[in-house]
């Protein structure tokens, strides 16, 4: 095994390396055949360690990823990809992972963009609902399973409508009174990333973090925008824009949702996925209902619209006392 994988590679006597899908900054991710099972395409990633650092960290880190690994390979989700094998060489740990055919949620929502078009507010949120399931799941684990890298470009979506969050790359096990350590060190993509995170393993992350970057994620794909940077905000006191101010279409209730799973402070933030889910949703099932009526309005929303509506009211009549006045004049 090498850090030089090509196309007609075997690893393991067993991983036959068709092409290379992905890469990062300490791993790559290369498409392959199963030679033991006929007809199956696996996603095969390959994580280096510097070595150049000390190796007491990399011992650990590794530790790390063993364990991970180990775990990540007891899920079983419709929303996840199955962890089938994990193995080691040399500077090279290796997860094997079912391939997801299908285009990542950025591809889709780039596609719109150009055609100077929004995402329908129904279609993401039948992926949100599908997204918010997978990431209960991890949360509901012993220990619980945060992800910490949820994006548009780790989502895909399969030919057959279904949602899978593809990259573990930033998974992390919350066990009480235990450092842990990542299995590929960084922070995620700084667009969805929740200002606790930005200390790496030395920052308090917790679902509440998942929360603020699967918030962070849907603002852009309904708005084609990126959001600002929760450090950027931290450090401006600046609000993220509302999403209604770009897209003219979304509904109150889910531009609220959003809003509240962005905040800064995890304290401030929809304190998990199921209460965002529920602020998102309601009982609206989009799997079972996909074109029926979109998520009732909540009491806010109702109060919001009678406001409007007395004072459209209040306007109009104004304007009609108006013409009487100078009618009688």
């Amino acid at each position: 095994m090498n850090n030089n994988l090509i196309p007609g590679d075997v690893i393991k006597d067993r991983y036959k390396i068709k092409e290379i899908i992905g890469q990062g900054g300490m791993g790559s991710v290369f498409l392959a055949d199963d030679s033991r099972l006929a007809g199956r395409l696996c996603a095969l990633k390959a994580v280096h360690y510097e070595q150049n650092l000390p190796e007491d960290v990399i011992k650990q880190t590794r530790k790390q990823f063993k364990r991970e690994a180990t775990v990540l390979a007891m899920l079983d989700h419709p929303n996840l990809p199955k962890v089938s094998d994990f193995f080691s060489d040399e500077n090279i740990d290796y997860l094997v992972m079912d391939y997801v055919p299908g285009k990542d949620l950025r591809t889709l929502m780039q596609e719109e963009k150009k055609k100077e078009k929004f995402l329908t507010e129904r279609v993401v949120l039948n992926w949100a609902s599908q997204i918010a399931d997978a990431l209960i799941y991890l949360h509901s684990q012993t220990p619980v399973i945060l992800h910490r890298d949820i994006k548009p470009s780790n989502i895909k979506l399969t030919p057959n409508g279904i949602i899978k969050l593809v990259d573990f790359g930033l998974v992390k096990l919350l066990v009480s009174g235990e450092k842990t350590i990542t299995v590929v060190h960084g922070h995620g993509s700084a667009y969805y990333t929740p200002l606790e995170q930005y200390g790496g393993d030395t920052g308090h992350t917790d679902p509440r973090s998942d929360v603020y970057s699967f918030g962070s994620t849907l603002y852009h794909l309904l708005t084609n925008k990126a959001p600002l940077e929760a450090r950027q905000r931290f450090l401006e006191s600046a609000e993220v824009q509302l999403i209604s101010d770009i897209n003219k279409g979304i509904s109150p209730r889910t531009e609220r949702a959003i809003v509240h799973a962005m905040y800064v402070h995890p304290d401030k933030r929809i304190q998990s996925v199921e209460e965002f889910k529920e602020a998102l949703l309601g009982d609206w099932n989009p799997r079972q209902n996909p074109n029926g009526a979109m998520p009732a309005p909540n009491i806010w929303d109702l109060i919001k619209a009678t406001e409007e509506q007395v004072l459209t009211l209040i306007a109009l009549l104004m304007f009609m006392s108006s013409i009487v006045a100078t009618l009688m004049k």
